[in-house]
């Protein structure tokens, strides 16, 4: 609702990957099934994300991507900026081109307080304590249509018993 697309889709597959056991790289179209989102839309945001040192992308036989070290200790706003390639919450709320103190839209100084706390709270969330929920059971990966899925292992593969 608040994030695009573009920035749900990377987060979940962070999370997805962050699960998976460390190293072992997994194929985006096998991201794309397990998410229910168009493979070659994730296939490009993943890309973005291993050009912008967040994942290694690996070609060929047992290729993939797999989170870099460290990459689990980025937060929810890092990741929407880094793939949104602008700081989050910038621009009107109703998307008028000029908002601010000085030329204030109906909502601006009734969202303005809000928005810190959003942005507070997406800098706390981080890719790895997300990943620990789904692995613990506490935390389901949302998918298009209602349809939520707890961790599931890729085939040939274990997932983390939490």
């Amino acid at each position: 609702m608040l994030l695009s697309k573009t920035s749900e889709y990377a987060l979940q597959a962070l999370i997805y990957l962050a699960a998976q056991p460390s190293g072992e790289p997994v194929l985006s179209r096998d991201i794309s099934d397990y998410l229910r989102v168009p493979a070659q839309y994730l296939a490009k945001i993943l890309q973005v994300l291993a050009k912008r040192g967040v994942l290694d992308s690996y070609k060929g036989r047992g290729g993939g991507f797999v989170l870099r070290p460290g990459a689990e200790q980025m937060n929810i706003l890092e990741v929407v900026e880094m793939v949104e390639g602008a700081p989050f919450g910038q621009g009107c709320v109703l998307g008028l081109k000029a908002c601010a103190d000085e030329t204030a839209c109906p909502v601006h100084y009734a969202w303005k307080p809000l928005k810190a706390q959003v942005v507070e709270l997406l800098g706390k969330q981080t890719i790895g304590s997300m990943a620990e929920a789904v692995r613990a059971g506490r935390y389901r990966i949302h998918l298009p249509g209602g349809n939520d899925l707890q961790l599931r292992a890729l085939p040939g593969r274990d997932v983390y018993s939490g």
